[in-house]
């Protein structure tokens, strides 16, 4: 009154688990293949795996949420030279605190006017991307209070003017002032 010795149903599920281990290593060597000769653009990968951080053709959100639209119009986009220009000294940050990266002369930046951290436009722009309206560091709201009725009337106006996209032109004509023409006011202002 013992065990049998074999089951046959135990033998049939390795086999299924070295069948999709093998698919998966094919499934890598073909990724890898593609992407030495250059055609990885002909397969995108799920996961990701194979774009590094610092490819300029990364595949961006199609349509970001219509608020990191919005919050865009509001921060200041700056080179870094005009930072360090208008604050005297250095600047406060020497690095980006999402890629870790040093500030060049002339990239461009988005300079937080709620809690004075600076970013790279690109990494900034990735985070709001993902819906989020606060600050990476320190979850400062980007949206200043005496901003976030009219902040909230001009979402609710965007969302209800798009109907199945939003177009980026769109949020662009939700704002009366050009926040470029008056980078050096809202630098000495602050």
């Amino acid at each position: 009154m013992g065990f049998p010795v074999c089951y046959s149903e135990v033998f049939l599920p390795k086999i299924f688990i070295y069948a999709l281990s093998f698919l998966g290593f094919v499934r890598n060597v073909i990724l890898s293949v593609f992407s030495l000769l250059g055609l990885s653009d002909f397969i995108e990968p799920a996961d990701g795996y194979f774009q590094s951080e610092s490819d300029p053709t990364r595949l961006q959100p199609v349509n970001p949420p219509l608020s990191a639209v919005l919050i865009r119009e509001l921060l200041p986009v700056i080179k870094f030279s005009e930072l360090v220009d208008c604050s005297g000294g250095g600047p406060p940050e020497e690095s980006c605190p999402v890629c870790l990266y040093e500030f060049e002369g002339e990239e461009e930046i988005r300079w937080l006017n709620n809690c004075k951290h600076i970013f790279h436009r690109s990494c900034l722009d990735r985070w709001m991307d993902h819906d989020q309206r606060t600050c990476p560091l320190c979850r400062t709201p980007f949206v200043p209070r005496h901003l976030e009725e009219e902040f909230n009337q001009r979402l609710s106006a965007a969302a209800a003017a798009s109907t199945s996209y939003f177009s980026p032109a769109i949020a662009h004509n939700l704002f009366d002032e050009d926040y470029d023409d008056n980078i050096p006011s809202i630098i000495s202002n602050f």
